[in-house]
């Protein structure tokens, strides 16, 4: 089970059905375009693959806030349907988690849908705690 980067346009490719199970809005065109802005904001791919596709994909970030200083923000976190319950979404948490920590960097954050109880399983499993409520106002 390799952990690989997405870096070019066909690794990015390979890993969008894995996303587009988190993201169903997504394009291939909208993904690819916004992959190259967020890759300005520190973004970062990684994706186990089977038969030449990835079927699990862990996006995040480096961000820096007064309240924590320098940290990793996991932006997404989603497996295919087929290959759930094999251990890649922990797998690619774990990865996140080392880097971190590989790093001196003091947490992982991320967000998740209050309908996610199967990722919520995951993230508590893993150590993780519920400490904020995330807000949000449309336009």
């Amino acid at each position: 089970m390799n952990i690989k980067i997405a870096k070019t346009e066909s690794d990015f490719i390979k890993c969008f059905e894995a996303m587009k199970a988190l993201r169903p809005h997504l394009t291939l065109a909208s993904f690819l375009s916004l992959i190259e802005e967020m890759k300005k904001e520190t973004y970062t791919l990684i994706y186990i693959e089977e038969n030449q596709m990835a079927v699990s994909v862990c996006g995040f970030r480096y961000l820096t806030t007064f309240f924590e200083g320098k940290y990793i923000y996991i932006d997404d976190l989603s497996t295919l349907p087929e290959g759930r319950g094999k251990g890649y979404a922990g797998k690619l948490f774990d990865f996140v988690v080392e880097k971190a920590k590989s790093e001196g960097l003091p947490a992982v954050h991320l967000d998740s849908g209050h309908q996610r109880f199967d990722a919520h399983r995951l993230y508590l499993n893993k150590g993780m705690k519920i400490v904020y409520h995330h807000f949000r106002l449309e336009f």
